[in-house]
């Protein structure tokens, strides 16, 4: 990991915290152009009532909005959670050159879990991706959500 995948990280957690204060699964997403920030997103599905307001697709909306342009070229995306299909489809529609994640998602993610969609050579877009950035900080926002959500069900 090296130090500008930590900052960018560090950003997308922040986002992820905001996702947790709102009652969302914490998810954040940071789009980054020539070293600089030009979208953020985290999970808002809850409270949008929009099931496609993953911290990816926000984080994309906001890119393509700053940039002027629904391509977004040279860009990489820092994603605290491995992308879901749907994230993924959208990723490779704005033509993202780059994904950095942080943990692994085993029910949903695409990115090697349960699926390699970056892999897949048939598809007209490839990005380069890599996981496992700050993923004990990342994966342990969520532990600590689920469990939380799992406590409050049980004493409901």
């Amino acid at each position: 990991m090296t130090e500008r995948e930590e900052f960018f990280m560090r950003e997308a957690l922040a986002l992820a915290r905001e996702a947790g204060a709102l009652g969302e699964v914490p998810v954040g997403a940071v789009i980054v152009l020539d070293g600089q920030i030009v979208g953020r997103g985290f999970n808002q599905p809850i409270v949008r009532h929009d099931p496609t307001a993953h911290a990816e697709v926000m984080a994309l909306r906001d890119a393509a909005k700053n940039v002027a342009n629904y391509r977004l070229p040279g860009c990489e995306l820092y994603v605290t959670l491995e992308p879901c299909v749907m994230c993924t489809g959208a990723i490779f529609h704005a033509r993202i050159a780059r994904v950095v994640y942080g943990a692994r998602d085993p029910k949903t993610g695409v990115a090697g879990s349960v699926l390699d969609l970056y892999s897949q050579e048939r598809l007209n877009h490839h990005a380069g991706v890599e996981g496992g950035v700050l993923a004990e900080e990342c994966g342990g926002l969520l532990s600590v959500f689920f469990a939380a959500r799992r406590a409050r069900t049980m004493n409901a």
